[in-house]
């Protein structure tokens, strides 16, 4: 399960990752929360209560960083030029490892998109958002999305690259439910923050540092 988890962080932590665009320098800020209908499940994932993850922008690369006690320290590097992102996961029972992730949408791991305009929206920070019903399978779970999208802010999202012309804008808010050991989960995710300034370029990295240890998808 616990691997699972993190491949779906590399999923949510994408929707505030950026390619290019007006915004191309700066830090973004989500809150997360995850709950689940069964009762054990989601006094676990209240233990762990919100995880904020703070996102670092700089031209067509990204940095996401998010510390919990279920996933531990994990860090993702996206690279929109060469296509890759890079997971560091730092967990005190788990150790140091990496995965990298191919960011190709032919090639991702996800599959059988569906998206529905919902013809309703939202104000996320003070911007008008469209919302989006989005129905696939990721790591081989079925997946079903709300998302709420500005486009305000003329920045590109990794996983809205995913979407083709189906989902326009900037990805504000989503919920997303999935299925895990046959109990159901709920992550929800907003934009807290946006501002923009410089980054410094050793952020985006994409060698995994020395003591981290390779692990396959």
């Amino acid at each position: 399960m616990k691997k699972s988890i993190l491949l779906l962080l590399a999923v949510t932590l994408s929707f505030t990752s950026f390619a290019q665009g007006e915004f191309k320098e700066g830090k973004v800020v989500s809150t997360q929360t995850m709950s689940s209908d069964d009762e054990a499940m989601n006094s676990q994932l209240a233990m762990v209560g919100d995880v904020v993850t703070t996102t670092y922008v700089k031209g067509t690369k990204s940095r996401s960083e998010v510390s919990s006690p279920m996933t531990g320290d994990v860090v993702t590097i996206s690279d929109n030029e060469s296509k890759k992102l890079l997971m560091l996961m730092d967990d005190p029972m788990g150790g140091k490892n990496y995965m990298t992730i191919d960011m190709d949408p032919a090639q991702a791991q996800v599959e059988n998109i569906e998206v529905k305009n919902r013809d309703d929206k939202k104000t996320v920070l003070g911007y008008d958002c469209d919302g989006y019903d989005v129905t696939m399978k990721a790591g081989g779970q079925e997946v079903e999305m709300t998302i709420y999208t500005t486009k305000k802010i003329k920045a590109f999202s990794q996983q809205s690259q995913m979407y083709g012309d189906k989902i326009e804008g900037f990805p504000m808010h989503f919920v997303m439910n999935m299925s895990q050991m046959g109990k159901n989960i709920t992550i929800e995710n907003t934009v807290t923050d946006i501002k923009e300034g410089p980054v410094s370029g050793d952020k985006f990295n994409m060698t995994p540092p020395e003591g981290y240890k390779e692990m396959k998808q």
